[in-house]
C-alpha cells in the first residue's frame, strides 16, 4: 500500500453557485467534512483541504484544479494522492476506494470514464515533470486534468453508477442533487 495523501479540492470561486460550494449542506454537514470524511473512510494517510483560506494554499493563482493539485504535492510530496472535489455531493467512499485500489494494483492515475474527477495520482517522475513545465510557462489559464493524463500513464474505470459522480456547481444542480441524497437517506429508515 502506498503512502496516498486524500485532497479535497476547495479552491474554486464558485462563480455559478453563487456561495461556497464547501458550506453548502448535505444533511446538516457541510460539503467540506462530507468531502474529508469520505477520503477518510476510503483509507488515505491523512487527508489535507486545498485551497485559499485551507490548510494548502495554490502556490499559482487562478489555475483550476491542477493549481491545486500542484500545491499540495509541493507542499507535502507525497507518493499518491486521491483527489476529490468538494462539489459532488453524492460521491461514496467504495466509489473513491476502487479508484485508489485500482490506481495502487496498477501504478497509474485512475479515473471514471469522461470524469477527471476524482482522481487518484500517483505521484512519478512524469507527473513532477509535466507539473514543472506545466507551472513554469504559466499565462494565467491553468492546465487542465486532460492535458496531465494525455502525457502520463492512466486508466479510466467504469463507475458502478453515473449518479456518484453528479457535479452540482449551480442552484440548480444542487437542489437536484438534494432531492438525491434525502431520498436515498429516507429509503434506509
Amino acid at each position: 500500500m502506498s503512502n496516498c495523501l486524500g485532497v479535497v479540492l476547495a479552491g474554486g470561486l464558485s462563480s455559478r453557485m453563487g456561495k461556497d460550494k464547501s458550506t453548502l449542506k448535505r444533511n446538516q454537514e457541510s460539503m467540506l467534512n462530507f468531502s474529508k470524511q469520505l477520503l477518510s473512510k476510503a483509507q488515505v494517510n491523512n487527508v489535507v483541504v486545498s485551497g485559499n483560506g485551507h490548510e494548502v494554499t495554490d502556490v499559482v493563482a487562478n489555475a483550476g484544479p491542477l493549481g491545486g493539485i500542484y500545491s499540495v504535492i509541493l507542499k507535502h510530496k507525497p507518493e499518491a494522492i486521491l483527489v476529490l472535489p468538494v462539489d459532488l455531493p453524492l460521491m461514496t467512499k467504495e466509489a473513491l476506494h476502487k479508484l485508489k485500489q485500482a490506481g495502487e494494483l496498477s501504478k497509474k492515475a485512475c479515473y471514471y470514464q469522461q470524469h477527471y474527477l476524482p482522481l487518484y495520482l500517483p505521484i512519478t517522475a512524469y507527473v513532477e515533470l509535466y507539473f514543472q513545465q506545466a507551472f513554469s510557462q504559466f499565462s494565467g489559464k491553468g492546465p487542465s486534468i486532460r492535458a496531465l493524463l494525455e502525457k502520463i500513464p492512466h486508466n479510466p474505470l467504469t463507475p458502478d453508477s453515473e449518479q456518484t459522480l453528479f457535479n452540482s456547481n449551480t442552484p440548480d444542480q444542487w437542489q437536484h442533487a438534494k432531492t438525491l441524497f434525502i431520498n436515498k437517506r429516507n429509503s434506509y429508515v
